[in-house]
């Protein structure tokens, strides 16, 4: 009889969810990828995309 019992309160039981922590992103200096470079082409989904440095030091991404 205890074995029953143990097994519908077992059965009455809940999966828990744990909630999942936002993923943080992975930061990456731009030298590591432009080296001493100026121009970048990123491959994604079949198109080429430029990351450049630009006069002023900013990055800009084009497809």
């Amino acid at each position: 009889m205890f074995t029953v019992i143990i097994i519908i309160i077992f059965n009455m039981m809940k999966p828990v969810t744990v909630p999942q922590r936002p993923s943080v992103p992975t930061k990456v200096p731009s030298e590591s990828l432009l080296g001493a470079r100026k121009e970048l082409v990123i491959t994604h989904n079949g198109r080429e995309y430029r990351l450049r440095v630009t006069q002023n030091g900013k990055l800009i991404l084009t497809a």
